[in-house]
């Protein structure tokens, strides 16, 4: 089972038909809507501010969400997905955005809806993520608007197959 720890009487709250790797650590205020996942070495550190997760998000392995000391918090909407060892630090982002393997998010940075950043961007503190739109490099810049397509097939077919894949190991159980 994963490790919850309360934290300053603050105890994670799990939704319904979500999956917790062994080896995921969700810690103090955090609290995940219905069929998420939370994947191998995954931390969700709400022990100094809250981390909120709507439904369908997945968070893959080795990813790590945190905040700023009574500042910043860690909002993602539905269907999200956080790449492998993807960093979101008091960040917030949209529903059925994709954040790819070693992005980085910093501070007050918010992504919008159906966004893609791409594996190994770093988003600085504040930036603005417009919705639909692909995010690339060291700062990320906007490369273009990603097609209807693109948004379909890449970002939601990401959450869809999360949520199938937890499904194989909560039968397993």
């Amino acid at each position: 089972m994963a490790h919850i720890i309360t934290v300053r009487g603050c105890t994670p709250k799990i939704g319904k038909r979500c999956f917790l790797a062994e080896t995921a650590v969700l810690i103090g205020d955090v609290e995940l809507g219905d069929d998420c996942s939370i994947w191998y070495g995954a931390v969700l550190r709400g022990d100094v501010n809250p981390i909120r997760l709507g439904n369908g998000v997945n968070v893959q392995d080795n990813a790590v969400l945190h905040t700023l000391y009574q500042k910043s918090t860690v909002i993602l909407g539905d269907n999200v997905s956080i790449g492998h060892n993807a960093t979101v630090h008091g960040a917030s982002v949209g529903e059925g955005a994709l954040i790819g393997m070693n992005a980085t998010l910093l501070d007050y940075a918010q992504v919008g809806a159906g966004a893609l950043v791409a594996a190994g961007a770093l988003v600085a503190p504040r930036t603005i993520v417009n919705a639909g739109t692909l995010w690339m490099g060291v700062p990320a810049h906007e490369v273009r608007k990603l097609t209807p397509e693109e948004i379909a097939n890449t970002v939601r077919h990401t959450a869809e197959g999360y949520k199938m894949y937890k499904e194989w190991f909560l039968g397993e159980k």
